[in-house]
């Protein structure tokens, strides 16, 4: 296999660091174009280290230079202004431009299981779905009217040692070894997606520079989609406690804690299954080998050896104790 030249935009992050890592070790010839803030994933001595704000187009383009890549993959764009930035600069300097969007791009709620690339994109609960949709928007368009080389990319819930799935986070795991009681949304019935981002990276990673990827979708999310329920009982487990489950409304978590609701009401209080067949096409070697079972363990493990990242939310914890105190069932 030919070696590419790739330039991470972002890099350092859940999601992205791990790509970083798989393309290194695959023998391409990476370089990273990030703040330079993150400390806590490291990357392999042999990427190449470019230092800029993202969202400063002046910045990336002093630090960039004349550089021309094989492969972008745009981890930091949000907002269809910044992609319709890129297709600018990037336009006769890639042979391919790789979007991450994201599956909260779906329709919500789905009409139909399990979800596909086919499915239609709206969700008219959350602004941070929506701008992802005007990005890629951007693309079909330049792809369509000028053949930009682009691909887009559609991951759910992917998350590392540090990024504990549940409302709460930390907080919640501090509430399950205190004895006190977490709220988990709805009846916890319902299927939620997770993908570990070692996992994510072999689809992405496979991706690039792919002959027949350019102008397409994909949704990159694996198999492993277990109930709310099963996924606070296992943190429960891993953190070596029995939790008590409380179930309230979506709704009323949404208005008891606002910053939360968008993200609860336009996705995780639906269930998403994904049919990731398309991607297995190309790349057939991808698919789900860490399950959160498994994953919740390395995650309590990580943060006990890590106190600094320990952190309780008391505004969430308190907000959690008035959901509790008015809720009118609780279930073990």
């Amino acid at each position: 296999m030919r070696s590419k030249r790739i330039l991470f935009v972002g890099g350092s992050g859940v999601i992205s660091a791990p790509s970083v890592r798989l393309a290194v070790q695959q023998g391409h010839v990476v370089t990273v174009l990030n703040r330079g803030q993150s400390g806590v994933r490291s990357l392999p001595a042999e990427v190449e280290t470019l230092h800029a704000d993202a969202t400063d187009g002046a910045a990336v383009d002093a630090a960039l230079g004349g550089r021309e890549f094989d492969v972008v993959a745009q981890f930091r764009a949000f907002t269809p202004d910044h992609v319709a930035a890129d297709i600018a600069r990037f336009t006769d300097r890639t042979g391919q431009y790789v979007f991450i969007s994201s599956a909260s791009a779906y329709q919500k709620p789905p009409l139909r299981l399990p979800v596909t690339e086919s499915t239609p994109l709206r969700n008219p609960y959350w602004q941070y779905s929506r701008d992802k949709i005007a990005c890629e928007d951007e693309l079909v368009k330049a792809y369509r009217e000028t053949g930009f080389p682009a691909t887009i990319v559609r991951p759910s819930h992917t998350y590392d040692q540090t990024l504990i799935p549940t409302t709460g986070g930390w907080t919640d795991v501090a509430r399950m070894r205190a004895g006190k009681p977490v709220v988990v949304h709805g009846d916890g019935t319902t299927q939620w997606t997770l993908t570990h981002s070692d996992d994510f990276a072999v689809a992405f990673v496979g991706l690039l520079r792919h002959p027949v990827a350019i102008g397409d979708s994909f949704t990159i999310t694996g198999t492993h989609a277990p109930t709310w329920d099963q996924i606070y009982g296992w943190l429960g487990e891993a953190a070596g406690a029995r939790p008590e489950l409380v179930h309230v409304a979506s709704a009323t978590i949404a208005a008891t804690i606002p910053d939360h609701g968008d993200a609860l009401i336009g996705d995780k209080a639906h269930s998403m299954v994904f049919d990731c067949s398309k991607v297995t096409t190309l790349v057939p070697e991808f698919r789900t080998t860490i399950r959160y079972d498994e994953a919740a363990y390395q995650q309590v493990e990580w943060f006990d050896a890590n106190p600094e990242w320990r952190k309780i939310d008391p505004t969430l914890d308190a907000a959690f104790d008035r959901l509790v105190e008015a809720a009118p069932v609780r279930s073990q």
